[in-house]
């Protein structure tokens, strides 16, 4: 039987506490991106602006931006998001149609995906996807037991994110489209949807994921340069092949911080989609391990979130803002590993850009309150022990 979500006044309530687990490692992230990101884009700055200072400065107020928010976010009970997930996710998507639509859109490296409002630059796709994780936790919590029906647990949610994922092609932003989409699908996963009804999805979409690819001349460039980089190495192939050098010659201690020979003018967008491979150079594979460590310890505890989490909406918002962050991580790695064909896409915490930044930090404000609030962490809050789950399912979201 599905467990109803208790009222407001069934859940815990205890004073705000910060998980230190997880907020030591974004901290920590955060504290490298910075320093990443000028070592990275100084000689870039300097040739371009006439300051190395001119994208770390940038970073760091937006660094600090974040940590505010993340405070904030973090006092901010997060029930208070289920009214707000439908006015939400409509502001998503009309800063989604306003970028590929108004004159408020701004191109940058061959694709419009930034707003420009009083001359701040903002990605619509990043606040789309905390909106879309929010829609997905509240619809799928509310559902119940209706969730086996087509129509009601499958149909609307997948319409959501195919109206988003529409908006973001005509950018174009293919590595966002595919990000949604593996969001959708886990959650719904996660929340109840029957199996039948997720595969049926995902055999719809392959072939239309398949003539995008075809039908399209950079892409399929990308993808026959992706199986063999060396063949192309001063075209299609030429980002894999100096992020693959970047990575050799870091070998295991790395070159040291600001050393990073392929971040002069050979590695495009070495502050950004490549900051990896610069660390991989720099760092060496201690400082890769050291990395991917930090992310691993996040999974893991936003994981633990989700499942000790006081309520089903509760449960699916942590999984769904940990699964985002940790599909991002994870396709970025890969990319510049040559493990994955190459997209558009940043390294949280580490990569330079502001909205990426500003709302990954948020987003982990808001597991920190949904952790703070959990039943387990409520016991230990007034000295008890946590309640053992003697019978099956007590307790599952």
């Amino acid at each position: 039987m599905t467990r109803q979500p208790p009222s407001d006044r069934q859940l815990p309530r205890v004073s705000p506490s910060y998980d230190v687990q997880l907020l030591f490692p974004v901290l920590f992230l955060v504290g490298i991106g910075i320093a990443m990101v000028y070592s990275a884009s100084s000689t870039l700055a300097m040739g371009k602006y006439g300051s190395d200072y001119f994208f770390v400065k940038k970073q760091a107020i937006f660094a600090v931006l974040g940590v505010v928010g993340l405070v904030i976010t973090s006092h901010i009970p997060y029930r208070l998001y289920r009214p707000l997930a439908y006015p939400l996710l409509a502001a998503a998507i009309v800063m989604l149609v306003a970028v590929r639509f108004s004159p408020l859109g701004t191109a940058a490296g061959g694709a419009l995906r930034w707003l420009n409002i009083a001359g701040q630059s903002f990605q619509p796709s990043e606040l789309a996807r905390l909106a879309l994780v929010i829609y997905l936790a509240y619809s799928l919590s509310k559902k119940g037991e209706n969730l086996n029906k087509f129509t009601v647990g499958f149909l609307p949610h997948v319409v959501v994110f195919g109206v988003m994922a529409v908006m973001l092609m005509l950018q174009p932003d293919f590595g966002s489209s595919v990000i949604l989409g593996a969001i959708t699908w886990i959650v719904m996963f996660i929340g109840g949807v029957p199996l039948r009804h997720l595969a049926t999805g995902l055999l719809a979409l392959g072939p239309t994921a398949y003539y995008m690819m075809i039908n399209t001349d950079y892409r399929l460039r990308r993808f026959t340069s992706f199986l063999d980089p060396w063949q192309y190495p001063q075209h299609e192939g030429y980002q894999i092949t100096h992020s693959l050098m970047a990575f050799g010659s870091g070998g295991l201690w790395g070159s040291g911080i600001g050393k990073s020979y392929q971040k002069l003018f050979y590695l495009p967008e070495p502050h950004t989609d490549f900051i990896f491979s610069v660390i991989g150079e720099e760092l060496g594979l201690w400082g890769v391990l050291l990395i991917i460590g930090l992310f691993a310890l996040i999974l893991w505890r936003g994981t633990l979130i989700a499942r000790n989490a006081a309520d089903p909406f509760g449960a699916l918002l942590a999984m769904g803002l940990t699964t985002a962050l940790t599909l991002q991580v994870s396709i970025n790695m890969a990319v510049s590993l040559g493990l994955l064909p190459t997209k558009g896409l940043t390294l949280p915490f580490l990569s330079y850009g502001g909205t990426s930044l500003l709302l990954n930090l948020l987003a982990v404000g808001i597991l920190i309150n949904i952790s703070a609030t959990s039943p387990r962490r409520a016991n230990r809050a007034v000295g008890g022990a946590p309640r053992a789950r003697k019978e099956k399912g007590d307790g599952d979201d």
